[in-house]
């Protein structure tokens, strides 16, 4: 698409959005929905959300003085009607590329995006800090949180309507009502908003009564707030109960066709003059406008490259050829659980994602999705830990952080057997900074009672799995791995038991000791590789365990080598690294020891390879620093000394 008669290509900010007319903006919204689709069919990104919200966005820009006005993004995944609005539209090509634009609202990037998100249900709370602020400096400031009715069921989401309907304050809360959230969204919410959604009866009533007293000026300016009393009554009547939004002081309007965009502006001009905390409920359809993303919607969250024209999902040969890890942990979780009844498996509402959609088929009464809710999701794991079930709590790494405080005080305080299957450990990819998960290596080896776990591969984690549910496990054991593709197509082969805090040897050499943990030993094995041509030998230890440390393997090593290198895909601060140097410390050893890992800022987007690269952990780059460390000379003043 490029310039021409098309109305989009004369919007370069939303100052040039509020110069059509009403009419105009339905041939906006379509030429804005092709364009996303066009660019993410070659692109791969967040597909489903964005064409979901098109109007909405469309309309919340026509009606609102942003940036001034604050438009908050829940997650971000529907955020790229905004950025192409907001003076993107040519970077939008670059969009979660390397050294392009975050596929996230990010406050660096432009002033139009309110809030940096990326992690689900933080936008009311943060709308609600943004009113107050406003209202404390004088300013009249309109602030618009937009959240999808998945990440409402987070506790976080309800903890900022609760304050909000206290504090009073101008803000509008935008619940984007798709019903699914990446898979189908579950528990008591869905079903309470599917009976607003339905209730015909209901919507008949409140449109007639609104209507007909928005019309009545002389009633006065209160007219519309008479009508939302006389709804409330109404509401308990029809619905059989009251509204939820209502009882935390919230006014609430809807729900509405989210995708009438007319009607959405209509709507909108009123919410603006009525002061204190709103909620507007918008009915729409996730994949809005594409065929395929509305009929499969979980599918076309995040397609990958897709035939814009047929909708098909373009498959890379070189991925089929290979398995997951995912893949791996579905497979074999289900395996396991076949012969051991008191298995379960939760997700907090990533059951595709993670694989557990492959128990879920076979075995669904053990299989728990507990929605957008990860601190609910480890606290429900070790409630039942405590009546003898054995709960794979499976959450991506970005993810558990927002749980740390159950991990530490319901989990390892107590000692239950919950085994912790960390998704997503190390660089993602394309999701950038938001997601990368590269802190939990740090953080989990500092929590007592836990064992910290990290395969190389795929029969590894097979492997792992299997140890984590024997019977002389008796506490919280944590497995983590990356996310993609397992170096070995031969995994699934019979269960051995892994010995807790013991390292494998991979290979023995003479010049240097290399130290990996997790997936980056296959890069140290491809390093050694490239320098046994060049007459370097390595000594390679898979550690496997970062708690306990396998002290046995470290005391051969210091004892054997002047010259260390540890490898991690975690941040270098408290990470393996670290403990491989406190464990030098503590037992007086010296060695020159170089540590390769994610350094000390958070890494943006680009391809695993490209951030690999960049951190420096890469075959190659572990081959250069082997072969600087091996190279390199003691200075000639230290040998006559």
């Amino acid at each position: 698409m490029n310039g021409g008669e098309h109305l989009l290509w004369r919007i370069s900010t939303p100052d040039d959005l509020r110069k059509l007319k009403p009419a105009d903006l339905v041939k906006v919204s379509a030429e804005l929905r092709q364009y996303i689709i066009d660019v993410v069919s070659n692109n791969p990104g967040h597909l489903g959300a964005s064409l979901g919200v098109v109007e909405l966005t469309v309309a919340l820009h026509y009606v609102f003085n942003t940036p001034y006005d604050k438009i908050i993004w829940d997650v971000g995944h529907q955020a790229y009607g905004h950025k192409i609005l907001t003076g993107r539209k040519e970077k939008f090509l670059t969009n979660r590329k390397y050294k392009g634009i975050s596929g996230f609202p990010k406050m660096s990037e432009s002033e139009y995006d309110a809030f940096g998100t990326g992690h689900s249900s933080t936008s009311i709370s943060a709308a609600l800090g943004m009113a107050v602020a406003s209202k404390r400096k004088g300013e009249k400031r309109n602030v618009v949180a937009v959240i999808g009715d998945g990440a409402m069921t987070a506790g976080l989401a309800f903890e900022g309507l609760n304050n909000a309907g206290i504090a009073k304050s101008d803000i509008i809360v935008i619940l984007n009502d798709n019903n699914i959230a990446i898979d189908p969204n579950v528990g008591a919410l869905k079903e309470y908003l599917l009976d607003i959604a339905t209730s015909k009866a209901y919507n008949r009533f409140r449109d007639r009564i609104w209507n007909m007293l928005g019309k009545f000026g002389r009633i006065g300016p209160n007219a519309r707030v008479l009508a939302k009393q006389v709804q409330a009554g109404f509401k308990s009547t029809i619905l059989d109960r009251s509204n939820l939004f209502e009882g935390m002081n919230f006014r609430y309007f809807g729900p509405i066709d989210g995708h009438d965009i007319l009607h959405l502006i209509q709507i909108l001009e009123d919410l603006k003059r009525i002061p204190g905390p709103k909620l507007l409920h918008c009915l729409t359809v996730k994949g809005k406008g594409f065929k395929k993303a509305e009929e499969n919607q979980t599918a076309y969250h995040a397609p990958g490259r897709f035939d814009k024209n047929t909708g098909i999902i373009i498959r890379s040969s070189a991925k089929d050829s290979l398995v997951t890890y995912q893949e791996i942990f579905g497979r074999t979780i289900l395996e396991l659980a076949k012969n051991n009844d008191k298995i379960a498996g939760i997700t907090p509402a990533m059951t595709t994602g993670s694989s557990l959609c492959i128990m879920m088929k076979e075995i669904p009464d053990r299989v728990y999705d507990v929605g957008i809710a990860e601190q609910h999701a480890v606290t429900f794991s070790a409630g039942l830990a405590t009546q003898g079930m054995i709960p794979y709590c499976n959450i991506y790494s970005s993810f558990i952080q927002r749980a740390y405080d159950q991990v530490i005080h319901v989990v390892a305080l107590q000692k239950l057997k919950v085994i912790f299957c960390i998704d997503r450990g190390g660089l993602v990819g394309s999701d950038g900074a938001t997601h990368h998960g590269f802190f939990d290596l740090a953080f989990m080896r500092s929590i007592p009672n836990i064992i910290v776990s990290a395969p190389m591969d795929g029969p590894e984690l097979r492997n792992l799995l299997y140890t984590a549910q024997l019977e002389k496990i008796t506490g919280p054991f944590s497995i983590r791995y990356p996310r993609g593709n397992c170096m070995i197509s031969d995994w699934q082969k019979p269960f051995f038991e892994i010995e807790t805090g013991t390292a494998r040897l991979i290979s023995s050499g003479r010049d240097i000791a290399v130290l990996s943990i997790g997936h980056p030993g296959n890069f140290v094995v491809e390093a050694g590789r490239i320098l046994a041509e060049e007459g370097i030998s390595v000594t390679h230890y898979d550690m496997r365990f970062l708690a306990p440390l396998d002290t046995r393997a470290l005391h051969t090593v210091f004892r054997e080598f002047g010259k260390i290198i540890t490898v991690e895909d975690g941040i270098l601060k408290g990470g393996f690294g670290s403990a491989v140097i406190e464990f030098m410390s503590d037992n007086g050893y010296k060695a020159e020891v170089k540590r390769l890992g994610i350094p000390d800022y958070f890494v943006e987007q680009g391809t695993q390879q490209e951030l690999i690269r960049e951190c420096g952990f890469d075959p190659e780059s572990i081959a250069q620093t082997i072969r600087e460390m091996v190279m390199k000379r003691v200075p000639e003043h230290k040998l006559k000394a």
